[in-house]
Order: structure tokens, then C-alpha cells, then sequence
């Protein structure tokens, strides 16, 4: 399983390639579509990349507050944009981004919910985000904390840590995992994403890059 979001969404979950938390429903019903403080194009907060290092994180929300991931099917090829139907939830002073497991699949194969049966048709990935003006920061669930929660009965849910893998299925209803992102420390110390609202369009963005790494001026 190779996940780069949200939630790596998505590294915007940023969530890792073995291990995952899913939860059973979305947390609370105050749950909404659009948050216009992610409109633009947002890339890796960190020093721009040389040509020997990996990509950076980069992702558009444009003018109708669509989600496009920019992935690169061939290392330094022209960008793929992939939509990925985002949600946002408010609440107390804290923000949340929520996306559906049924939506990732042009992203990602997942598999069914571990140790769940019959598995649900859905379940969700949860990531905690603080934005500040041009600075956008994402806490992706800390699944090895949460498994103990499970496992010490705190939440209900379901652990499966084998084959190098820790899947975490968190049950209840929307009011219940409201209840658990309030009051539950779930989300890892620190943030598993960084990144900054870029000034360049897509296009201009994409030129820079381009320049960058063939080691260039742009």
C-alpha cells in the first residue's frame, strides 16, 4: 500500500505506506466541503529539492475549492493532477481535514478494513491542520498510540499489527469520534506535513521546478 496524502493527503494525510487509522464515520455532522483559506497552489514548505532528492509535496485547491494531488508518473515528467473529494470539519477552535476511503482509489489500492466483519462499504482518514495566513501544517493520526488506546480498551475498534503492518480500525458514530478527536490524543506531536501557499501559478511553478532540477537559472 502506497499512500502519499491526505490525508501523505493524503502526505496531505501524509499517512505511512504500513501503517493506517481508519475510522468508522467522519467526526460530528458540522462537516463541510470547501475551506477557501486552501485555495492555490501549496508545495513542501522545506527548501526547494536538488535533482538527486526526492520530490517535493505539492498540491492545488483552485477557484471552486477542488483538491488536486500533483503527482508525476515518471520522475520529472509533466504533473498528473488528482482530484480527491476533501472535507473539512470546525470545531472549538480546532480544524480538521476528513476524506472518505471509497475516494482515494485513483490514488491509492487499499485494501478492506482489517478485522472487520462484514468490512464496511466506507471508513475515513482523519488529519488535524493549523493554517496561518500562507503556512499550512497537517498531524496525521499517530496509529501506534491510538492501537494502545484499542488494545487498553479506551477506544473500540480493532488492531492488526503483522507482516511489518499496523492497521487500526476505529468504531463509533459521528458523535462518538467527535468526541474522540476532542478528547483523545491521537495525532502525532509533530507535523506530518509543512507547506506553504506559493505565489506562481501552476504553470510558472512548474518551470522553476523544471529549472531547479536540471540545475538551471529560472
Amino acid at each position: 500500500m502506497k499512500i502519499r496524502w491526505i490525508p501523505a493527503i493524503c502526505a496531505l494525510l501524509v499517512l505511512g505506506a504500513c501503517n493506517e487509522t481508519r475510522f468508522e464515520s467522519p467526526p460530528g455532522d458540522e462537516i463541510v466541503a470547501c475551506d477557501p483559506a486552501w485555495k492555490g497552489l501549496w508545495v513542501d514548505a522545506a527548501e526547494p529539492r536538488s535533482s538527486d532528492e526526492p520530490d517535493e509535496l505539492a498540491f492545488l485547491v483552485d477557484p471552486e475549492c477542488r483538491f488536486f494531488m500533483l503527482e508525476r508518473p515518471e520522475k520529472d515528467g509533466p504533473p498528473k493532477q488528482i482530484h480527491i473529494p476533501v472535507n473539512y470539519v470546525h470545531d472549538r477552535g480546532k480544524h480538521y481535514v476528513v476524506v472518505a476511503d471509497n475516494q482515494l482509489g485513483e490514488t491509492v489500492k487499499l485494501n478492506p478494513v482489517h478485522g472487520i466483519e462484514p468490512a464496511p462499504e466506507k471508513s475515513f482518514f482523519i488529519a488535524r491542520y493549523q493554517l496561518d495566513h500562507d503556512r499550512l501544517r497537517i498531524w496525521q493520526v499517530d496509529s501506534r498510540r491510538t492501537a494502545h488506546k484499542v488494545i487498553d480498551g479506551v477506544l473500540d475498534g480493532s488492531v492488526d499489527d503483522s507482516h511489518n503492518e499496523l492497521h487500526v480500525f476505529i468504531s463509533g458514530d459521528r458523535a462518538r469520534i467527535l468526541d474522540i478527536v476532542r478528547k483523545q490524543k491521537i495525532f502525532e506531536d509533530k507535523p506530518s506535513a509543512d507547506v506553504r501557499r506559493s505565489t506562481l501559478s501552476l504553470d510558472e511553478y512548474e518551470r522553476q521546478r523544471s529549472a531547479r532540477r536540471v540545475g538551471k537559472p529560472s
